[in-house]
């Protein structure tokens, strides 16, 4: 555990954030709680909060060479990240490459149906009104954000998607949809934060379909965290996995 932690500023569903000496760098822990349906759903699983932050340390490292902005700075521990402080803004930023969950529930889609464009779906990051979908009149009358800012983290989200979906194509993976939120920096920069892993992704083996992410939780089923290993192990390099410890 690192000792640069210094005082609890965070607690969320499945990871804590920590102040450190700098005031402009927190420290990310990642837990092994994992929740679903509202957090009606909840278990611990051993070794979750580990997989989940090297897959989300490496993807952000992709991200960067590709030129996004991150919070990341390091991976300090196997479950522990050194981190750009932020003022988040409270949206939850989807998008869908692939019909699946609750589009498919509530809207005429086919299930597994290609979405070319992709879908970018705002929603209220809030626990009180149980995280609603916004359009923009919405963001803007609630002044979450400008349109400035709002287009441009749509414009963000897709480099994003594009750099994702090469990437994880390479290694067998299918990126179905995933979940982003995005913060201010000291300097007013708009910069990607929290976390991109199989708790916040949909991601199925491009051959079998397989799901290897929080699908598998929601549903009741077992393997969860043979799933998360096995994204490990495809998104890490052999040298990674040797400095992880990951078998």
């Amino acid at each position: 555990m690192s000792d640069m932690k210094k005082e609890l500023l965070y607690t969320g569903k499945a990871k804590d954030v920590y102040k450190t000496e700098n005031d402009d760098e927190v420290i990310i822990k990642f837990r092994d709680d994992i929740t679903a349906l509202d957090g009606g759903k909840k278990d611990t699983l051993s070794k979750k909060g580990i997989y989940n932050a090297l897959i989300s340390s490496k993807l952000f490292e992709i991200l960067e060479e590709q030129g996004v902005s991150t919070q990341y700075i390091k991976l300090i521990e196997q479950d522990e990240m050194l981190a750009k402080s932020l003022e988040m803004i409270p949206l939850e930023v989807i998008c869908r490459n692939i019909a699946a969950g609750s589009l498919v529930k509530k809207y005429p889609f086919q299930n597994k149906q290609e979405l070319n464009p992709p879908i970018i779906q705002f929603d209220y990051k809030n626990d009180e009104y149980h995280d609603p979908m916004l359009n923009d009149s919405i963001i803007l009358a609630l002044d979450i954000v400008n349109q400035e800012t709002l287009d441009k983290i749509r414009d963000i989200t897709l480099t994003i998607n594009k750099v994702l979906c090469d990437y994880l194509k390479e290694r067998t993976l299918l990126l179905v949809d995933f979940k982003l939120e995005f913060g201010f920096d000291k300097d007013g920069n708009i910069v990607l934060g929290d976390e991109i892993s199989p708790d916040t992704t949909r991601l199925w083996d491009v051959e079998t379909l397989e799901n290897f992410d929080k699908d598998i939780f929601r549903k009741g089923e077992s393997g969860v965290v043979d799933a998360y290993h096995k994204v490990v192990t495809l998104v890490l390099t052999e040298d990674e996995k040797d400095k992880w410890n990951v078998e």
